[in-house]
């Protein structure tokens, strides 16, 4: 159950289908993220957890983390719609994205809820003078 909880800090909720014509869908959003999950109610999971997720073309995977499923989109608009599956326990997460940050809301079922923030991570090319 720690784990599931921790894993909902990507954000990041039901998934969302793209429209005819959004091959890009939330391509804006591409990239990695670092997410910060804070436990509000529940004396089950951890008080805080860090991990991080990869977006690309809308589609958000995890890239630390263990024994999870899951699966979501970033739509163009940054809404964040991700369902996450651990075992028996499920979870869902809903928030926003925008150009460097997000956050929203995340809960395993009865067990824990809490709040997300995401940072997203700026790549710098380092220039031959």
């Amino acid at each position: 159950m720690f784990r599931l909880a921790a894993l909902l800090t990507l954000g990041t909720v039901s998934a969302l289908a793209p429209l005819p014509g959004q091959a890009r869908d939330g391509a804006n959003f591409n990239g990695a993220w670092s997410v910060d999950l804070v436990t509000e109610s529940g004396m089950v999971c951890d008080s805080r957890y860090s991990y991080s997720v990869s977006v690309q073309e809308g589609q958000v995977r995890l890239v630390s983390g263990q024994n999870a499923s899951l699966s979501g989109r970033v739509g163009p608009d940054g809404t964040v719609g991700l369902s996450v599956t651990n075992g028996t326990a499920t979870g869902a997460v809903s928030g926003r994205l925008q150009a460097t940050s997000g956050g929203g809301t995340w809960k395993v079922s009865s067990l824990c809820s809490g709040r997300w923030t995401a940072r997203r991570h700026t790549t710098r090319t380092a220039q031959a003078e």
